[in-house]
């Protein structure tokens, strides 16, 4: 009896210690999966507090050399042209998402001189929000981009072609702002050169546009201060719309209209003017498109005042594209003006376009 009773406390001393070890084992087994999740967890969160910052850099150049002959009613000649030339710098920074900062240099070159940097075409900084993107600096209007920039298909240095003469291409001392939701943006920027003008605004241009399947719409309205030296003489007013439309991958149309009025002091000084422009381009083959344009410009001047420097006039030009970068064009012009000798020339051309992209994380 003994016996049995020394031989079952031998066994619930084995099975408290096979439990004990188990129990061990368990706990064991068990610490390295709670380390492993949390540090997992706080992976996870790291992650979604820190931000990739990346940043890109473009260079771009195109050179656009053009020889023609120029004929006016008194002279014509022989010339080698540009048909602005420029290189760029353009880098963006994302430090947050939705948030970037952005430089932006364009310098022309004077092809039709010595091929020296000519005078800048951008130079600004920039911050991209959420809530929009703010710039200081020689930018682009809104008069361009919505209204020139969709009739400017031509290899010319005065196209697009009614626009030209009294229009804005790039403005110095601007401030903008441009925000885009969906198909719409909209865009405003002010002129502030303490040095000139009434050391106030200098020129405001603002305008909204729609983008959406191929179609373009836009209306701008534009008003800037004229003085001499630092007498006002008054203002220009411009209010322009525009519109274009991708038929197809072959054919292309726009067309842009400007009503201004040039608003002086002396009311007899007064005067409305306008400009239109039509651009049509259709590729009719693989390596070929065709290009024309019909154009009106109107200052406003009686046709027999001295001052008059209106015009009309229609282009025609064939584009060879023998590979993307490239194209190769002859161009007929003709202007007739109101008050001056009229001019037509046909010119041939070259446009080799540069451009090349770094990305960093």
């Amino acid at each position: 009896m003994a016996d049995i009773e020394a031989l079952e406390a031998q066994l619930e001393q084995l099975k408290a210690r096979f439990l004990a070890q188990n129990k061990h084992s368990q706990t064991a087994d068990k610490t390295p999966q709670d380390t492993s999740a949390q540090v997992t967890s706080a992976q996870q969160a790291k992650k979604t507090t820190s931000v990739n910052e990346t940043s890109k850099v473009n260079v771009y150049a195109t050179i656009r050399p053009t020889f023609g002959l120029i004929d006016e009613t008194t002279h014509s000649n022989w010339d080698v042209r540009d048909a602005l030339s420029h290189a760029g710098l353009k880098v963006s920074h994302e430090f947050q998402p939705g948030w970037s900062a952005q430089l932006h240099g364009e310098w022309g070159i004077d092809l039709a001189n010595e091929g020296n940097f000519g005078k800048s075409r951008r130079a600004y900084t920039a911050i991209s929000t959420p809530y929009g993107r703010f710039g200081i600096g020689k930018q682009r209007p809104a008069q361009y981009l919505f209204i020139a920039e969709y009739v400017d298909i031509f290899n010319h240095s005065s196209s697009p072609f009614a626009y030209d003469p009294e229009s804005i291409f790039f403005v110095d001392n601007l401030l903008s702002y441009r925000f885009e939701t969906g198909p719409l943006t909209f865009v405003a920027v002010g002129q502030f050169d303490g040095n000139q003008g009434d050391k106030q605004t200098d020129l405001f241009n603002a305008g909204l546009s729609y983008d959406a399947h191929g179609l373009h719409a836009a209306l701008t309205y534009q008003q800037n201060d004229i003085f001499d030296k630092e007498i006002q003489l008054g203002h220009n007013r411009i209010w322009a719309g525009s519109l274009a439309y991708q038929f197809s991958n072959r054919f292309y149309g726009a067309l842009s209209y400007q009503d201004k009025d040039y608003v002086r002091n002396q009311t007899t000084l007064s005067r409305n003017g306008h400009t239109f422009d039509l651009s049509l381009a259709y590729q009719f083959a693989k390596h070929y498109k065709l290009k024309t344009g019909i154009f009106d410009f109107d200052d406003g001047y009686n046709s027999f005042d001295a001052n008059n420097q209106s015009f009309n006039g229609y282009n025609i030009t064939l584009e060879w594209l023998p590979t993307e970068p490239l194209r190769v064009h002859l161009e007929y012009l003709n202007k007739s003006f109101d008050n001056q000798p009229d001019m037509q020339s046909i010119s041939v051309g070259f446009r080799y376009d540069y451009k090349q992209q770094w990305r960093y994380e």
